[in-house]
């Protein structure tokens, strides 16, 4: 498993359905090692705190081995960034990591925390409304990451799984019981027990448990 690609970019304004909107979601590959903090890279930023970025998902990473697919979903083929991700990676897949796993990326210690739900802003990114739904169609929504301990990433490092999580609830797993109202409750309180699991997914799965 290896960084792709190191991708960074700050807020910009930019015209959408007839009104200026702020969104960070447009990101560009970096050659130079990139110091990596509790909350960003250095030369990222997001733009409405309320609903991303934060300690929780600090850091998005988004494998390269689905490019291929999503060429033929768009007609052409994706370049590192165009989804918004902070790490474009080779090997670290959504069915193969755990809710709770921590990986050494550089120098820095990283843990997995939910998948990703798009915003609208991923529609702009594409220049597609729809795009949202597209993205959750496709069931490949990449992986974000708090950061344990800060350090340093560079394009090509080595990506290195440190913990698996006992509970083993994989990204690709949680993924599709969030988005199933019906998903069994034994299931959620699976979820509710990985102890990294981010603060906004827990509230709502106790909200939907009732607990």
């Amino acid at each position: 498993m290896h960084v792709v690609s190191l991708n960074v970019g700050m807020p910009r304004e930019v015209e959408w359905g007839g009104t200026r909107v702020l969104t960070g979601i447009f990101k560009s590959p970096v050659a130079s090692t990139t110091p990596l903090r509790r909350l960003n890279l250095d030369g990222d930023a997001q733009a409405d705190l309320t609903v991303h970025g934060g300690p929780d998902k600090a850091i998005y990473a988004y494998p390269s081995e689905h490019y291929e697919a999503w060429a033929t979903r768009l007609g052409y083929e994706p370049t590192p960034g165009n989804f918004g991700e902070n790490l474009t990676t080779e090997g670290l897949l959504e069915d193969a990591v755990h809710i709770g796993d921590e990986f050494r990326v550089g120098t820095a210690r990283l843990v997995v925390t939910q998948p990703r739900l798009p915003c609208f802003k991923l529609g702009i990114r594409f220049g597609d409304p729809g795009m949202v739904k597209t993205f959750i169609q496709f069931g490949k929504p990449g992986i974000y990451f708090a950061v344990l301990e800060e350090g340093a990433v560079s394009p090509g490092d080595a990506i290195e799984r440190l913990v698996e999580d006992a509970s083993r609830i994989t990204v690709a797993e949680m993924f599709r019981l969030v988005l199933d109202r019906n998903a069994p409750p034994d299931a959620l309180r699976r979820l509710l027990g990985v102890r990294a699991l981010a603060a906004v997914w827990r509230e709502t799965l106790e909200e939907r448990l009732g607990i």
